[in-house]
């Protein structure tokens, strides 16, 4: 017998007294009246509700809440009239100060160079330098002795 075949013969036998027959029960599903939450509870929800990704409506619907009240307890949180619980762990990052590099770029490395020695004279040219004029030199250099 399943909970609403029982909760219907309970309803007849109780009216069946008074010479009336039960035509329709309706089972309220939840929580009916007014309800009174103790602070901690209210807290332990509305910091639920506070979390990442968590919707108020889903909050709600999961402690059998009306939405509308676990909005006007985050109200009341805001406002400092409800205390919530403190984090076992409060997400804090350490702050790690290093000594300014002196600098980004990569040393100067001085470019290469082409040396032509003779007779105790050194050329010193860029390695860009086209090769004709390398050779230029070279053979003033030589014609020179």
């Amino acid at each position: 017998m399943d909970g609403t075949a029982s909760l219907q013969e309970s309803a007849q036998f109780l009216l069946a007294g008074r010479g009336k027959v039960v035509e329709r029960l309706e089972v309220m599903a939840g929580p009916t009246g007014r309800r009174s939450w103790p602070e901690a509870m209210k807290a332990r929800i509305v910091a639920e509700s506070f979390e990442a990704g968590a919707r108020v409506v889903d909050v709600a619907r999961r402690h059998g809440v009306a939405p509308q009240q676990v909005t006007a307890w985050r109200r009341a949180a805001r406002r400092g009239k409800l205390v919530l619980p403190a984090d076992d762990e409060t997400p804090f990052a350490a702050l790690v100060v290093d000594e300014p590099a002196r600098s980004l770029q990569p040393r100067a490395v001085p470019p290469p160079t082409i040396e032509i020695e003779a007779d105790g004279v050194v050329v010193r040219l860029a390695a860009d330098v086209p090769a004709g004029r390398v050779a230029e030199i070279a053979a003033a250099l030589r014609g020179g002795r």
